[in-house]
């Protein structure tokens, strides 16, 4: 693979001047009860960018009760849901207006790709925002038939306070596709984007208030998990929570909703998700699927293809195509444009990443490409492949979250399922096939929220997304994302001498 010179001065002009550090509560900007501050750091270097407000308890106390206040008294929920509509259109306009400065927030902050956020996560997260403002109007209950003389309807309305607790990986993205169904359903929310990487939260709460929503409505607490995202998850006054990350974090806010008021849980977690190769393939095609799968976002996606199964018959000619390909995923400075694959996150990810590449060659499998890091300082690490990898060795079982591929080899199309299938996890599962009957069995045989045939990370705003299994369990996307924020109440009265019932 081809490294370029990681951090290099040419590209530090484009860092933005960093215009917002503290939390967002009741629509303005403050800092937080204690006065504390953390770090944020860039993931090329790994220099300090900000300091920014640590919230806390306290901090998330003071939000929901500004959440609060603005759902029971507010209003946010009593617009006509037209006028919802036409604000949440609005902030949308604004994010797609700013989406060079959104971009490059996520750039220092994350490492992501810049042109790749300039052209595509944020005018998508814009996007987001338009598909449920679209929605905003056409919230419907259902009238029912009853067997007896009354007459009955639905309502479905807003669920009231949400929790919001957002990761590292894709900020904006996942702002969007959080933020804008809650939004129009008619809640208030309190969000937490990831202490790694709060830049960008606090730059579209800035913009939610230029857009016109109202004090109250959308409240940022940027701080830590075990303090802030524990307080929101464990608060007795949030109605419910939504939360993406790890399936370990994900069962400790399932428990504190239990233990608390039993609010609504809904988890996007973890996955080691399988791309499944058979023989009729275009094994060119196949190879470039299998590193989209594994090195887009430098293998920090939940949905990555990180285990990848091939058919014997085309196994070493896919191995040679593999390796020859990886040579054109550029490691370097997200800002070059010429870049495929920036750093990670931060220290904590790319030392474990690491640490599990070290694992895998203790363990027997074979290096094909990478297994290093790359550069002399930031967080850069080449794209790495194993082959001989058995199923039961810890880098096919544990999800990395970084470029790191476990290459496998099967017979029949019922060994590929099974395989597939030997996880904890069932967040997405890729198929690689020109046979039909194939596509429909593995398809359907596979337990995995979302199955992709002949492509990869095919995300849509109208695509639900989510997991079976441990991967957790509810939907974002689509009109099944926006059904989460809603609470479905049956009204019936009695009818006296009705011609009919």
């Amino acid at each position: 693979m081809a490294a370029k010179s990681n951090g290099s001065a040419e590209y530090f002009s484009k860092i933005p001047e960093i215009k917002f550090t503290k939390l967002f509560i009741n629509g303005n900007f403050v800092d937080s009860v204690s006065g504390k501050t953390f770090e944020t750091r860039d993931p090329r270097t790994g220099e300090v960018i900000a300091r920014i407000a640590e919230g806390d308890k306290a901090d998330v106390d003071l939000a929901v009760q500004a959440a609060r206040f603005a759902f029971d008294h507010g209003p946010w929920p009593r617009l006509p849901a037209s006028r919802r509509r036409n604000i949440i259109l609005k902030l949308a306009d604004l994010i797609e207006e700013n989406a060079e400065e959104v971009a490059a927030l996520d750039t220092i902050d994350a490492g992501k790709l810049f042109e790749w956020g300039k052209a595509v996560d944020i005018p998508m997260a814009a996007e987001t925002f338009r598909y449920y403002a679209g929605a905003a109007d056409k919230i419907h209950g259902e009238t029912l038939k009853m067997s007896s003389e009354h007459q009955a309807y639905t309502l479905r309305e807003p669920i009231g306070v949400v929790g919001q607790i957002i990761p590292w990986n894709f900020p904006s993205t996942m702002f969007a596709m959080k933020v804008g169904p809650a939004l129009a359903a008619g809640c208030t929310l309190v969000v937490k984007p990831a202490e790694q990487t709060p830049l960008s939260a606090l730059y579209c709460a800035h913009l939610a208030k230029l857009a016109g929503i109202p004090e109250g409505v959308i409240n940022v607490i940027t701080g830590y998990g075990p303090t802030a995202g524990a307080a929101i998850s464990s608060h007795m006054d949030i109605d419910k929570v939504s939360f993406t990350g790890s399936t370990a974090v994900g069962r400790l806010i399932m428990q504190a909703a239990a233990t608390s008021n039993l609010k609504a849980v809904s988890l996007e977690l973890g996955g080691k998700s399988p791309l499944i190769i058979f023989d009729d393939a275009d094994v060119d095609k196949a190879a470039e699927l299998a590193l989209l799968g594994i090195l887009f976002n430098k293998g920090e996606i939940c949905a990555a293809g990180s285990r990848v199964f091939v058919q014997d018959g085309i196994y070493d000619e896919f191995v040679k195509k593999l390796a020859e390909k990886t040579k054109t995923w550029t490691v370097g400075d997200p800002f070059d444009p010429t870049v495929r694959l920036g750093p990670q996150v931060d220290k904590k990810q790319y030392d474990k990443i690491l640490w599990y590449i070290e694992h895998g060659k203790k363990a027997g499998a074979t290096l094909l490409t990478g297994g290093k890091p790359c550069g002399d300082k930031g967080y850069y690490i080449q794209p790495t492949i194993f082959t001989d990898v058995l199923d039961d060795m810890l880098i096919a079982k544990e999800e990395i979250f970084g470029p790191v591929m476990s290459l496998m080899k099967f017979k029949s199309v019922q060994e590929a399922i099974q395989r597939a299938n030997a996880t904890k996890y069932g967040l997405a599962a890729g198929i690689v096939t020109n046979d039909l009957n194939v596509a429909n069995t593995v398809s359907r045989s596979i337990r995995a929220g979302t199955i992709w045939i002949n492509c990869y990370f095919a995300f849509d705003n109208d695509c639900p997304f989510g997991g079976y299994k441990m991967s957790g369990f509810g939907r974002d996307l689509g009109l099944k994302g926006l059904d989460q924020y809603l609470q479905l109440k049956s009204v019936v009265t009695p009818i006296h001498h009705s011609p009919w019932l």
